[in-house]
């Protein structure tokens, strides 16, 4: 096991009531849990965000702590928020990282892996 990880796990979904397809607006919500899986309690204290829309145009986000809370994460602990934002297209993508600082002083970045998100009613089928 690594002495410095976390797990992150991403669960997007789109928001209707909250959009405005005609007026290109498309709302989206994530859910994410990230687990200490590493040796060491560390604290997240930064994230950076890169969204993308269907037609390319990216927006970057950084900030401190997620939903105003910088949480400590004891190894084998988890800790869940949700959070949302909106594209001007029906879909797009989110990617970033986490950035962490250990007990112990070691400071270190937690990738988020890219998650699509997508308007479910504009699913073509076939």
């Amino acid at each position: 096991m690594a002495k410095y990880q976390f797990r992150v796990e991403v669960a997007p979904q789109y928001l209707p009531e909250q959009s405005a397809p005609g007026q290109g607006i498309h709302s989206f919500a994530y859910t994410i849990t990230i687990t200490n899986t590493g040796d060491v309690p560390a604290q997240l204290i930064s994230r950076h965000w890169v969204i993308t829309d269907a037609n390319g145009q990216l927006e970057e986000v950084k900030g401190l702590g997620v939903v105003g809370q910088q949480p400590l994460l004891k190894p084998g602990e988890a800790f869940q928020y949700t959070s949302g934002c909106r594209l001007r297209t029906a879909t797009g993508s989110m990617h970033g990282s986490y950035f962490c600082v250990a007990e112990d002083g070691e400071r270190f970045e937690v990738p988020i892996p890219l998650f699509a998100l997508e308007d479910g009613s504009r699913r073509v089928l076939h």
